[in-house]
């Protein structure tokens, strides 16, 4: 049977019982909600992915909360205890260092144990690195596809580009600054070129978007000594290429033979792209059509 949830909590207050998904500033401190302050000051209990971090949060805006920590490293076993916690009536607010929890961050085995055990679950939304990246991208908004940080192992992480090379829909990747001139080279080796936008520091005094294809992406990126900052790189969708017929690839290609002086090898590169075939394949077209010519 599927799962429903009233929700009746709308306020600011922490009730009794319920788990808090509270989003936190991702770099300027001000992008907090007053709602998220109000849950953070109520809460009996915050379970944050840095003590010290979130300290220093509620500290700036003088909340005094009892904290504890739950992290990728200890989640499992501190979830049993939360879970117990929230059933006996306490509060519980959670909390990453920036952004939104469970999304790339710890929080999702305690969301789900607490949905399983019939726990009220509620979001206080606010800040997401993917959702403001996009926003300011100039790429297609109206769908997009977030993937975050891709797997560390270089096959598997070449088995994802693949599988996404025929995605339409925007990509929004997460990565480290450094592995991000590594991962965009991969893109790149996989989908060709793409119109992207790399998000670095976002809301934080260095932001920066670079915008263009992959490659004068990476040419910014090679000028420089060190790359910092988390970074947010969108790639745009794969566009539909022109239904072509064996016919219309031979037209095409008799008509830049006859009025292009460029190498065949690259015209038939360029015939290659705009129809999205194998590049040996329309090359062996254009030799036959070329010696026939002859």
């Amino acid at each position: 049977m599927p799962s429903t949830s009233l929700i009746n909590d709308t306020g600011s207050n922490a009730a009794p019982g319920t788990l808090y998904v509270v989003a936190t500033p991702i770099g300027n401190r001000d992008d907090i909600t007053l709602r998220a302050l109000s849950v953070l000051k109520n809460a009996d209990l915050i379970a944050a992915e840095d003590t010290r971090h979130t300290g220093n949060l509620l500290s700036l805006h003088n909340i005094r909360g009892h904290l504890i920590s739950y992290h990728e490293h200890n989640e499992r076993e501190r979830t049993p205890g939360l879970i117990n916690r929230l059933k006996n009536g306490s509060s519980v607010a959670l909390v990453s260092n920036a952004g939104t929890p469970a999304v790339s961050d710890p929080g999702y085995r305690l969301i789900k144990e607490a949905i399983a055990a019939g726990i009220n679950v509620v979001p206080v939304p606010g800040v997401s690195a993917a959702v403001a990246a996009i926003s300011v991208s100039g790429l297609a908004t109206d769908s997009f596809i977030f993937v975050g940080f891709c797997p560390k192992k270089k096959e598997k992480r070449l088995d994802l580009i693949r599988d996404l090379s025929k995605e339409k829909r925007t990509v929004i990747f997460y990565e480290s600054p450094r592995r991000i001139l590594r991962l965009i080279e991969e893109i790149k080796s996989v989908t060709g070129e793409r119109d992207s936008v790399l998000s670095r520091e976002i809301t934080k005094i260095y932001e920066e978007f670079i915008r263009g294809t992959l490659s004068e992406i990476m040419a910014v990126l090679k000028q420089r000594s060190e790359i910092k900052g988390e970074c947010t790189l969108l790639v745009s969708g794969c566009e539909e290429k022109e239904v072509s017929s064996p016919e219309l690839v031979t037209k095409e290609l008799k008509e830049s033979i006859c009025s292009n002086k460029k190498p065949l090898s690259v015209l038939a590169k360029e015939t290659a792209k705009k129809f999205g075939l194998s590049r040996k394949q329309v090359y062996e077209e254009a030799l036959r059509i070329k010696n026939e010519q002859s």
